[in-house]
């Protein structure tokens, strides 16, 4: 599709949103990521094309509780500051496991701390700081299975680092993780 001319814009913006919007709720609808198996959102491409990511729903790498203590903070640019993850309350010690299918993309030490990180296919990658590895790069992993020890070194108590990138891009980790259903925009009326 090409995009209007530069008067028609603002209606193109507001027609591929009403599109997005109705492929998320179509994506819902066909079973998408409330039956836990898969995450379906509509994304804005280049130039505007819309396009549907489809990635398996994550299960907590930590047990339960899930308490948030700090929340992903998208930065304005790719150098700009921000909080890219969240800071999941554990404790020290605790076993870490795999929130999908995957393969183990890096397994060591990155400045002073242990990161581990999957690739999950797709162009998305989960990691986790600071996790002592209990798995080697290159190795498959399961939705579940232990795959590191939680060290301290993030938060001034224990805490999990979870981030998550798309494509090379930082993303909320909360896109994926079950129990939470993604946002649905609905039109609104003049």
């Amino acid at each position: 599709m090409r995009e209007p001319a530069r008067g028609a814009r603002a209606t193109w913006r507001a027609w591929v949103t009403r599109v997005a919007a109705l492929a998320t709720v179509l994506a819902i609808a066909a079973g998408g990521p409330a039956d836990g198996s898969a995450a379906a959102t509509a994304a804005t491409g280049p130039r505007g094309a819309v396009r549907l990511e489809s990635a398996p729903r994550w299960a907590w790498p930590v047990p339960s509780p899930h308490p948030v203590v700090r929340p992903f903070e998208a930065p304005a640019s790719a150098y700009s500051a921000g909080h890219r993850g969240l800071d999941v309350a554990a404790r020290e010690g605790t076993v870490i496991t795999a929130p999908a299918d995957g393969v183990v993309h890096f397994a060591g030490v990155v400045v002073d701390r242990p990161l581990l990180s999957l690739d999950h296919g797709g162009g998305l990658l989960s990691s986790f700081e600071p996790v002592e590895p209990l798995v080697e790069r290159g190795e498959r992993v399961a939705r579940g299975q232990p795959i590191g020890e939680l060290q301290l070194g993030h938060c001034a108590g224990a805490c999990l680092h979870l981030g998550a990138r798309l494509e090379g891009r930082y993303v909320s980790p909360l896109r994926y993780l079950d129990g939470l259903r993604p946002a649905v925009l609905l039109p609104v009326r003049r």
